[in-house]
């Protein structure tokens, strides 16, 4: 059977396939396109903060880079990365499916991410939003003079496009997995994806409200947000945050599920605890959606619901902690290979620890008061979201590029590119813990003088970070011509998705799949 990138070769072929291999491979071309769109305004931000004095840009295109930064790399980057990309790729292959249940919808889901993307960059390059990527009312609603109504309708339809990918999967993994694959013979990357599209079809639609809200007061006047209109602003807080604090397992759910994939691979042992892990991933997507409300600690909600919030953000702490330990345990007395994917893995579980136990200091009622809108805030969400799921992107990128593309790349250049990621990444935003800590507010582009230092530290970790990331640019593109063929199955892994040719066939698989063993049967020599 010829691969999916056999013939069919010419532009309009890929824009109209219905394969879902060729629509991951659009996704990966355009999220890397607006990844890099995003690291350019973070970069002017780190070259602007370099000296007090914020004499490289003025305070209102300050305002619209950090803008700029946040909704590509959280709307345009993030949450859609891993799903629509290797979730799209893999997921079928997981499953012992030819395809997703709606592979016309999953093509619509790609169309409309582009053109969300395209109304936001319009937005962007037009003259800016200054809002800060929240849109908090009422500034965004009543007072701005930006873009704003452009950039909520690119967001909007972003949501779209998420949604389908979402309801393309839940439908996927109930009625299309292959013969002997139950429940609890699931890998716990198709988990993860599954817990995530719970999250995108429950989630989104509350963000498309309360977009279309702001939008309404912004252009009729009608008191929704707007105090002086009889509007109340801590409504659109509580509407946006019910949707974002879940967006952030939108983003590190999939995460832990290639996580969870490469580390059994490479220390050659069954996952520590699989229904644990399981369900540790459903309980972080549902108790998710109930601790919106400790972002708002600083807002003048009452003391017994800041209480209440607090103790639901510590109890969401839990099923995080419980897969932090079994991935730990599945690396005691393994036999572990430090190829290039488990690098990138154990750099995830890191940060990721790092971030989540930041993140209970801003679950503590008291201290966040101090926190609360420092640079503090800026490296714990970076931790998760950056330091998290990108490497874990990154991760499982190099573990699955053999599959997607049928070539090897520099295993070298690999392990090189993961450990100046992780260490530009710790000199970026450890120093922002301690400016936060110190009192330095974040979104100002200028500061006192004492604040310089480590400024200059997390400028200087801008600058490795930005290279690291355009290291395996330059060494996966030169795989796709030079790296050498890949087998089958190049790591010894155990999924369905190594059961067939790298890379895959259009339909998959030559013959239908039947699972008869337990997901992660590893032993030291082999599957």
């Amino acid at each position: 059977m010829t691969s999916y990138l056999a013939g069919g070769e010419r532009l309009t072929d890929w824009l109209t396939t219905r394969d879902h291999k060729r629509i991951a491979v659009l996704y990966a071309i355009s999220i890397t396109l607006f990844f890099f769109l995003g690291g350019v305004a973070a970069a002017l931000i780190r070259l602007e903060l370099a000296t007090p004095q914020g004499d490289l840009v003025s305070d209102d295109t300050y305002n619209k880079l950090f803008t700029a930064h946040g909704i590509i790399m959280v709307w345009l980057f993030l949450i859609p990365s891993i799903p629509a990309v290797l979730g799209n790729f893999l997921m079928p292959l997981m499953i012992g499916a030819r395809d997703l249940a709606f592979p016309r919808l999953n093509l619509a889901s790609w169309y409309l991410y582009m053109a969300g993307g395209a109304i936001v960059l319009w937005a962007l390059l037009a003259g800016g939003v200054d809002t800060g990527w929240t849109f908090y009312t009422p500034f965004s609603s009543m007072f701005s003079n930006s873009h704003v109504v452009a950039a909520l309708c690119g967001v909007l339809v972003l949501g779209f496009s998420s949604i389908l990918t979402g309801l393309n999967f839940i439908v996927s993994v109930h009625t299309l997995r292959a013969p002997g694959l139950g429940w609890f013979r699931l890998p716990l990357f198709v988990w993860a994806n599954y817990a995530t599209s719970l999250i995108l079809v429950l989630a989104t639609p509350v963000l498309a409200m309360t977009l279309v809200l702001v939008a309404i007061e912004r252009l009729f006047q009608v008191g929704i947000f707007d105090p002086a209109l009889g509007g109340d602003p801590l409504l659109f807080q509580h509407l946006f945050w019910f949707y974002s604090h879940p967006a952030v397992y939108i983003m590190v759910l999939p995460a832990m599920g290639v996580a969870s994939e490469i580390i059994p691979c490479f220390a050659r042992r069954p996952v520590f605890g699989y229904r644990f892990m399981a369900y540790a991933i459903l309980a972080i997507a549902v108790i998710g959606f109930l601790v919106w409300g400790h972002h708002m600690f600083v807002s003048g909600q009452s003391m017994y619901a800041g209480m209440v919030f607090s103790l639901l953000s510590f109890l969401v702490a839990i099923p995080s902690a419980i897969k932090v330990f079994n991935w730990t345990a599945t690396l005691y007395k393994g036999s572990i290979r430090f190829s290039a994917p488990m690098l990138y893995a154990l750099g995830f579980v890191g940060l990721f620890t790092i971030g989540g136990l930041t993140g209970l200091f801003l679950a503590a009622l008291a201290l966040d008061v101090h926190l609360s809108d420092t640079y503090f805030v800026v490296a714990h969400f970076h931790y998760i979201m950056v330091g998290g799921s990108v490497m874990a992107y990154l991760g499982g990128i190099h573990f699955w590029w053999p599959k997607v593309t049928g070539r090897m790349y520099s295993e070298t250049w690999g392990k090189i590119a993961a450990l100046v990621i992780f260490a530009g990444f710790n000199l970026t935003f450890f120093p922002q813990y301690l400016l936060g800590y110190a009192g330095m507010p974040r979104r100002y582009h200028s500061y006192p003088e004492e604040f310089q230092l480590l400024h200059v530290l997390s400028s200087a970790g801008a600058v490795t970070l930005a290279i690291g990331y355009l290291m395996p640019l330059g060494y996966l593109a030169w795989s796709l011509r030079f790296g050498a063929r890949a087998p089958a199955n190049p790591w010894l892994a155990t999924g369905l998705e190594w059961q067939t040719a790298s890379p895959p066939p259009e339909h998959n698989f030559a013959t239908p799949p039947v699972v008869v063993r337990e997901p992660y049967a590893y032993t030291p020599e082999g599957p």
